[in-house]
């Protein structure tokens, strides 16, 4: 049975962050923006994540689970403050000895 293999296209356009969110370019906003109106640019510059449902057909492309926006903070992967790492520091020596 032959490998799954990511969409190329969809890779080279995209990049998955850490908590699974697909950022992209905006389009329409490189360049000819002096006709554009203010209004318009904002908007194009306000939010460069995929919306859930394309991230369905992403997930489908890419063969692999992405993080959507209604999935629940609980399920972001999180770095330890320093004082969690000192914790468990602690708590690992303590268990060695």
């Amino acid at each position: 049975m032959p490998k799954n293999k990511p969409h190329k296209g969809l890779l080279k356009r995209v990049r998955v962050t850490k908590t699974g969110k697909v950022r992209h370019r905006s389009a329409f906003h490189s360049h000819l923006s002096s006709h554009k109106s203010g209004k318009r640019l904002r908007q194009l510059r306000a939010d460069r994540c995929i919306s859930n449902p394309e991230i369905k057909r992403a997930e489908k492309l890419l063969f692999r689970r992405l993080r959507g926006r209604t999935q629940a903070l609980s399920a972001m992967r999180k770095s330890p403050s320093p004082e969690q790492r000192r914790e468990m520091r602690a708590a690992k020596e303590a268990a060695e000895e």
